[in-house]
């Protein structure tokens, strides 16, 4: 990193200068990268909020329900890996914006849904279109920020998550309490149809807006585009894993996989349920869920700033993440002693939404400490295709367990565990990788 006697191409660059580069690059690249993520988000899991309506209209059961948000996964594990190859390949921004345009189209498929063999296809292709989004924008912010400084720029790119539960939930419900009938289509029809144009348009902008690396970028003067070239030249002497066959066989990429799995449990049972779980605790109309669910999601989001911030002071990555497990499995814990009492059990559930989403925030600080070049971006792409399995596991147990019991409270326990058991897996893992200054 820079101190204040180091100077680039004769130039002098103060630590003041540098924090001022950061800042640049943060505000140019963050913000458009967060709403991407927001409407990527909203699209996996809006599913959620047209299960309120679509299962009676279609005569689902909870368990076709339960596969059919879980099937997405299968096509985003098989074309995880292979996405992220490409994206070396072709550039980021050709990349990204062609995994959103393509989503977003299949996302408004939806609406042609009459079947469980027609929802179980359209959502394993929604996973395959979609496929690579998350290590892609993870690797591509290593293009511009060493890891010291990824605890912040990355709970910044994963506050879509909350935030899209905080936007995303009241106009869900809004939708679905009005649209219905309008123009001959349902409300969860029109849930998907306008909840996939901000998508595609944000696509076809990404093709203009991004630049695929420091050099390319018109908007950094030479002596910034020195300075960030130096910072990330600095960060590769503490990384250990540099090839591309170190991302697929080495067993550090595969411990911090099954780590990922462990909490990407939690986030997905949260994630496809709360709008149910809500409605369990006695909230009937559909707007109203929607507007309580903008409670946990808020609450995540400042969670998941304050510890990353809190991570990159510190320098410190194992305890701010195995906390945060902790926190969201007590959380779960009670949303189920309370499940019948709305006022505790969306307290309950607000503190397992602010544990649960600051561990995948703070658990993407970890890879980049270890992780460079090719195994970057094999290894990105496995951990996040070994965590993608929750994604079918967490809603098709919840599912199961659901229509066997009339219940989610035996699932939602597991989910539970399942963040007690990755807290404890977080110390396997050197701190002396990862709590690098």
């Amino acid at each position: 990193m820079l101190n204040s006697t180091t100077t680039i191409g004769g130039a002098y660059l103060s630590d003041d200068k540098a924090q001022a580069v950061y800042a640049k690059v943060t505000w140019r690249l963050l913000p458009f990268l967060f709403l991407c993520y927001v409407f990527a988000y909203l699209d996996r899991v809006n599913v959620g909020f047209a299960k309120l309506q679509m299962m009676s209209d279609l005569g689902f059961s909870e368990a076709v329900y339960g596969l059919g948000a879980g099937v997405f996964f299968v096509g985003y594990l098989a074309f995880e890996v292979p996405s992220n190859l490409i994206m070396l390949k072709v550039g980021a921004r050709v990349w990204i914006a062609r995994i959103m345009v393509t989503w977003g189209l299949i996302s408004c498929s939806m609406i042609f849904v009459t079947t469980p063999t027609s929802f179980y296809i359209l959502r394993f292709l929604l996973g395959v279109a979609e496929a690579g989004f998350i290590p892609a924008i993870v690797l591509y912010l290593t293009y511009f920020f060493p890891a010291t400084r990824c605890g912040k720029v990355t709970a910044l790119f994963f506050t879509g998550i909350p935030m899209s539960g905080v936007l995303g939930g009241p106009v869900s419900g809004w939708i679905m309490s009005s649209m219905d009938q309008v123009n001959g289509l349902a409300s969860w029809q029109w849930l998907f149809v306008l909840e996939s144009i901000p998508t595609v348009i944000l696509g076809v902008t990404a093709w203009f807006y991004l630049s695929d690396k420091i050099g390319d970028a018109k908007w950094l003067t030479s002596d910034e585009k020195a300075l960030l070239e130096y910072n990330l030249n600095q960060d590769q002497h503490g990384k250990h894993l540099h090839s591309l066959r170190d991302g697929f066989v080495n067993p550090r990429v595969w411990m911090l996989s099954f780590l990922y799995l462990f909490f990407t449990m939690g986030l997905y049972g949260i994630s496809f349920w709360l709008p149910t779980i809500v409605k369990d605790s006695g909230v009937k109309n559909p707007l109203d869920i929607g507007l309580l669910t903008v409670i946990p999601y808020a609450a995540a989001t400042a969670a998941m700033i304050l510890v990353g911030r809190s991570s990159d002071a510190r320098h410190e990555r194992r305890w701010h993440l195995a906390l945060a497990g902790i926190v969201g499995a007590v959380g779960l814990a009670g949303s189920v002693a309370y499940a019948h009492d709305t006022a505790i059990a969306m307290f309950a559930l607000t503190l397992a939404t602010m544990g649960i989403m600051t561990t995948i925030s703070q658990f993407w600080t970890l890879p980049p400490m270890i992780l460079s070049g090719a195994a970057a971006a094999a290894g990105l792409a496995v951990a996040n295709s070994v965590g993608s399995v929750s994604g079918l596991i967490a809603p098709y147990l919840l599912g199961i367990v659901k229509t066997v019991t009339n219940s989610t409270n035996s699932g939602v326990l597991v989910l539970a565990g399942c963040l007690l058991i990755g807290s404890c897996m977080v110390f396997a893992i050197p701190a002396k990788l990862v709590n690098r200054k």
